[in-house]
């Protein structure tokens, strides 16, 4: 056999394992660790799925590509498995790796947190409050089975249902939590939640969505700006109409002096300001 090559996927997407060769006979693939238990197998006949979830197709097959399928990739499912021609002749060893689970939660103060398994294995939860599984991590509760252990802090508000739910969150509680297999360490769901009491929940929203409210808050007030700016003249220019439209307006001449020249209605209003002129006076009654 040559050495083992590494696939890794995401966690729950398919996985496909290579191998290829020659091989007149059967091709089973097994896990390495359980060589009697095949998981699928192909011969110059057909192929067939032994488990639920491993597949082979026979075309490859008949091509010289052994590939193994495996359907959904979950936690369980990685470790080394071993491609045969045969029942002992070993064409490929390949290590099926499957990242971690990784999410990011807000919670409001009292709220539960439930942390996803994906993995019958006993598993360790470990509580970082500034992030990562490093040194600063400590341990709060360990899940064997059905059975859960966790700290005096923790007992009274854990349980298990599809996961390890912590309940009544505080705001001092925020970090980030790790689910780590106990045996191996190799860490299973790494979640990052924030605790905030946020009444008007603008802390839950996405980061872009505030630059784009400020924009809009912005140019409401620059369009309220204007229209308070338009009314203003259209007040003052309705006032100076009205004071030319008096019927004393060319005898008083104390209303002539005091009031606004014509000229500052603007050339928009040259219509309005030659209607509303004095009549010029008739030269032949002179």
């Amino acid at each position: 056999s040559e050495s083992a090559d590494i696939v890794k996927v995401k966690l729950h997407d398919s996985a496909t394992l290579p191998c290829s060769g020659r091989c007149p006979g059967v091709v089973r693939w097994t896990e390495f660790s359980k060589p009697s238990e095949v998981l699928a197998e192909c011969d110059q006949t057909s192929c067939r799925s032994v488990k639920e979830g491993y597949q082979m197709i026979h075309d490859q097959y008949l091509n010289g590509n052994f590939s193994l399928t495996i359907t959904d990739a979950d936690l369980s499912k990685r470790g080394l498995y071993t491609c045969y021609c045969g029942r002992s002749f070993d064409l490929r060893d390949v290590e099926l790796q499957v990242e971690a689970l990784n999410t990011a939660v807000q919670k409001k103060p009292g709220e539960a947190l439930v942390l996803k398994r994906d993995i019958s294995v006993p598993v360790e939860v470990l509580y970082n409050r500034t992030g990562g599984a490093g040194p600063s991590s400590v341990q709060i509760c360990t899940v064997d089975g059905g059975s859960v252990q966790c700290k005096p802090d923790y007992t009274q508000r854990s349980s298990l249902i599809s996961g390890l739910e912590l309940r009544g969150l505080t705001v001092s509680e925020g970090g980030v939590y790790t689910v780590r297999d106990v045996r191996t360490k190799e860490v299973v769901h790494t979640c990052t939640v924030t605790v905030q009491d946020c009444p008007l929940c603008v802390c839950t929203l996405p980061g872009w969505v505030v630059p784009v409210l400020v924009v809009q808050a912005v140019a409401v007030a620059v369009l309220l700006a204007a229209f308070a700016v338009a009314v203003r003249k259209n007040y003052r220019l309705r006032s100076e109409v009205q004071q030319l439209r008096r019927p004393d307006w060319n005898r008083d001449t104390n209303h002539v002096q005091n009031r606004v020249p014509m000229e500052e209605l603007g050339d928009d209003d040259a219509a309005e300001r030659q209607r509303l002129a004095p009549p010029k006076p008739d030269l032949e009654t002179i």
